[in-house]
């Protein structure tokens, strides 16, 4: 396995980082428990919850997984989406984010999160009270490093410009969607990202299992989050994300690579990006992930692969600047 710096932090994770949200919902306790310990035999060190996956099963059970462990292990959760009934069960204030913070702690059934990371963007509470929450828990040895996920470059910039003015914990890590139909992060968060020195640790390289090889402009499993959960429809229901699925599963039959490695390897490629992170509900569905490892993707064979795909615009309207 492969460890790479995690942003400015000094911090070394796998380049490989797992995804805990199946532990308690499509995976039991048993398949849960065999999956962590196959990625810690892979040379996984970095795993990845959120205080609402399964109502908080997922943290629970990897809080016991990590039992003898939890030294060895770079450890990131989340806060932000409605972990209760109460109207302040939820959001990015500084009182949802100090009770969340414990909640996770006791579940996790440790003293620290290495990595914090607020979940989405809450337009009701001022940047600066979640900045300053966050850098209390940093004082305070709840956290090691906030974080972010799902913000747009230009959240991302003007917390990191506040953080900066303040003196105050900055942004150490984000988290935004990436794969081979989803590629809006090249375009402004990836360049934020090398410039200010930020890890980058990647969400859905298989966009919800669009890429793996089940899936084609008239292929369509009848079970899967594709076709079930009405989130997954909304977010890859364009045919054209169907095409590339397409081409991108007859291409990597003909390279003798298991499309799932294949695009998890495209991902974990790019220059700026840190570690995907990877999920399954048992070990068998594991396993390809896990072989992106031993792919060595090299920059032209990425470029030819990324050519299965159109480029995002560039940031602005001037195209012939686009090199």
């Amino acid at each position: 396995m492969e460890y790479r710096v995690l942003g400015a932090t000094g911090v070394k994770v796998s380049a490989l980082c797992f995804g805990t949200m199946s532990f308690g919902g499509d995976a039991d306790k048993a398949a849960s428990r065999a999956m962590f310990d196959r990625c810690r035999d892979a040379g996984i060190n970095f795993f990845d919850t959120a205080d609402v996956y399964n109502q908080g099963v997922s943290e629970e059970w990897l809080g016991e997984f990590m039992h003898g462990c939890r030294d060895q292990i770079v450890l990131a959760t989340k806060v932000w989406g409605r972990t209760g009934t109460d109207v302040n069960d939820a959001g990015l204030s500084r009182r949802h984010i100090k009770q969340a913070v414990e909640a996770s702690l006791r579940r996790l059934k440790t003293d620290w999160v290495d990595i914090y990371y607020v979940h989405n963007w809450d337009p009701e509470t001022p940047m600066e009270e979640t900045l300053r929450a966050l850098d209390d828990l940093q004082r305070q040895g709840k956290i090691l490093y906030p974080a972010v996920s799902n913000w747009a470059a230009w959240q991302i910039a003007k917390a990191l410009g506040i953080a900066d003015m303040t003196n105050q914990a900055r942004f150490a890590c984000i988290q935004p969607m990436y794969n081979l139909v989803k590629r809006q992060a090249e375009v402004e968060i990836l360049p934020l990202a090398a410039a200010e020195k930020l890890g980058v640790v990647t969400y859905s390289p298989l966009g919800g299992g669009l890429l793996t090889g089940k899936y084609g402009s008239n292929q369509k499993p009848e079970q899967g989050r594709l076709v079930e959960n009405p989130m997954y429809v909304k977010r890859y229901g364009q045919a054209a994300y169907y095409e590339i699925a397409e081409k991108f599963a007859a291409y990597a039959r003909e390279n003798g690579v298991h499309p799932v490695s294949l695009a998890v390897a495209w991902v974990m490629s790019h220059p700026n990006v840190t570690a995907p992170i990877i999920g399954a509900r048992n070990v068998e569905q594991l396993e390809p992930s896990l072989a992106a490892a031993e792919i060595k993707m090299t920059p032209e064979w990425r470029a030819e692969i990324s050519k299965l795909s159109p480029a995002p615009p560039p940031a602005t309207d001037r195209s012939e600047d686009q090199l």
